[in-house]
């Protein structure tokens, strides 16, 4: 027959066990739960948990990129929009500091279904309408705001989705201005003026610069994602390509210097907007 325990032994073990269930059940509550802040800027990388203590230490501010899923010309992927304004809204956050990203949105309006019009002619677009989009987008930004975020950005990589994020911009700080929180939209961002001039300057002329997958999108794609790009696919105008413009003298070390245009004026016109709040 075994040897009993000693009665002494039994008050500690009770002890021991009821200390460990404690130390479990409070490292369990959401209240006790801490984290260090993440390296790197994106959402969908962090936990709620990392992103809580990113909002406490004054991450407060978010950028919401849109992208967009539409044909580029057949030398140039479908998901070009998406490439570019993920890199551009991380560095975007980097140079501001305090600021976080979230998921890029790719659905976003592109043209009538039936008949098809703009890039929705080409298989592979995948478009939305432009109340969908907004929808989207509101419902992003109401989620922003229940986690804390105070200053809200909108950068759009996409021409036709910069009306309805304004729109959204707007109506959305009006409604909140009583809690302290802003939804922006960042024109800067899209305006290529100061690129075309550039372009223009070096000996390019206008209609080779274009306005659809040609040297500045195409160039940009080359920086971030080159294997996007495959330039020996382009082609005489024999039908409609999609493409507006010549992308033929496009290169990574163009793009990256076009980028950082765009990069350049997305930041002074958040700073100046925070500046001025």
């Amino acid at each position: 027959m075994p040897n009993p325990r000693p009665l002494a032994e039994m008050p500690r073990k009770r002890f021991l066990f009821a200390a460990a269930a404690v130390l479990l059940a409070c490292l369990l509550l959401p209240g006790r739960l801490s984290a260090t802040l993440p390296a790197g800027v994106e959402l969908k990388d962090m936990t709620w948990v990392e992103v809580r203590s990113a909002v406490d230490a004054g991450y407060t501010t978010v950028i919401v990129p849109t992208g967009g899923i539409e044909q580029n010309g057949p030398h140039m992927i479908l998901g070009k929009h998406d490439y570019i304004v993920a890199e551009a809204a991380q560095r975007i956050a980097k140079d501001l500091g305090r600021t976080l990203v979230a998921p890029v949105v790719s659905y976003v309006p592109e043209g009538d279904y039936d008949p098809p019009t703009g890039h929705m002619r080409f298989p592979g677009t995948l478009g939305v309408p432009e109340p969908v989009f907004a929808g989207v987008l509101e419902g992003i930004a109401r989620s922003l705001k229940a986690g804390g975020f105070k200053t809200i950005v909108f950068i759009g990589d996409h021409g036709q989705s910069q009306v309805a994020q304004r729109a959204v911009a707007e109506r959305l700080t009006a409604e909140w201005a009583k809690d302290g929180v802003r939804v922006i939209q960042i024109d800067a961002y899209y305006d290529d003026t100061a690129q075309i001039a550039r372009l223009v300057a070096e000996g390019r002329t206008i209609e080779q610069v274009g306005q659809h997958a040609s040297i500045i999108d195409t160039s940009e794609l080359m920086a971030v994602e080159p294997e996007g790009v495959d330039l020996s696919r382009t082609r005489a105008a024999l039908e409609d390509t999609g493409v507006a413009g010549d992308p033929a003298t496009a290169s990574p070390e163009l793009g990256a210097r076009l980028l950082a245009m765009r990069i350049a004026a997305a930041v002074s016109e958040i700073r100046s907007l925070q500046a001025a709040h």
